[in-house]
């Protein structure tokens, strides 16, 4: 297994990022992508993301075997959101190990919640989706999504060998179509991808992000 990089790397943050303006959009327009509603917020946020990453998920679709569908689950989050989850969980591990620095509780705490000042989904580049057949039942992939590494004794990686040959496949699967659309998986959360941020420009090489932080509540 490679190593991982987290988000709280020093590395993440000092990527620069040239914004390029573009919008975030409703991927619940078209009706193309299975849109779950766990995760909907009072803003109706939840189902927004820039117009290129939705395009990627649309031509990661395509790939998929016949019968199977990408399940969208969240998408944007207002930067309020992610600061009020980050710290939830920070709190929730400072609770068990109270013998940890400030600085591991928030290394830690970036395995499972982008901390808030470089968080993908704050910028409308990140999803958390699965695959689902055609009816919306979702497929084995080892955990549920948003299990914790405490939770899932690490099964939540999406390299984790702690899962059945089921949710092998499936992961390979999912993993497969989006890599070849274009996006970045962060590889402590299976069901986690992104393209333009600062994690996809360090993963790829690229010398910028494309979006940044956007601090707004969408509109149709």
């Amino acid at each position: 297994m490679n190593e991982i990089v987290l988000m709280s790397d020093p590395k993440v943050a000092a990527i620069p990022v040239t914004e390029c303006g573009e919008r975030l959009v409703d991927v619940r327009r078209g009706g193309s992508l299975l849109v779950d509603a766990r995760k909907q917020d009072p803003a109706d946020a939840f189902a927004y993301l820039r117009d290129g990453v939705l395009d990627r998920l649309l031509e990661a679709q395509e790939m998929l075997p016949r019968g199977l569908r990408l399940l969208f689950v969240e998408g944007y989050r207002p930067p309020s959101l992610q600061r009020e989850y980050f710290e939830e969980y920070a709190d929730q591990l400072r609770a068990g190990r109270p013998e940890w620095s400030d600085e591991q509780i928030h290394s830690a705490a970036s395995r499972y919640v982008s901390p808030p000042d470089i968080a993908p989904h704050s910028a409308g580049a990140a999803v958390d989706l699965t695959l689902a057949d055609t009816s919306g039942r979702e497929l084995d992939l080892g955990t549920r999504m948003n299990a914790d590494p405490e939770e899932s004794a690490g099964a939540c990686y999406t390299h984790a060998l702690n899962i059945s040959e089921e949710a092998r496949t499936n992961r390979k699967l999912l993993s497969s179509v989006l890599t070849a659309a274009g996006l970045v998986n962060y590889p402590t959360e299976w069901w986690h991808w992104s393209f333009g941020d600062r994690y996809w420009a360090l993963i790829t090489g690229e010398a910028a992000a494309l979006y940044g932080p956007k601090e707004i509540t969408p509109r149709h």
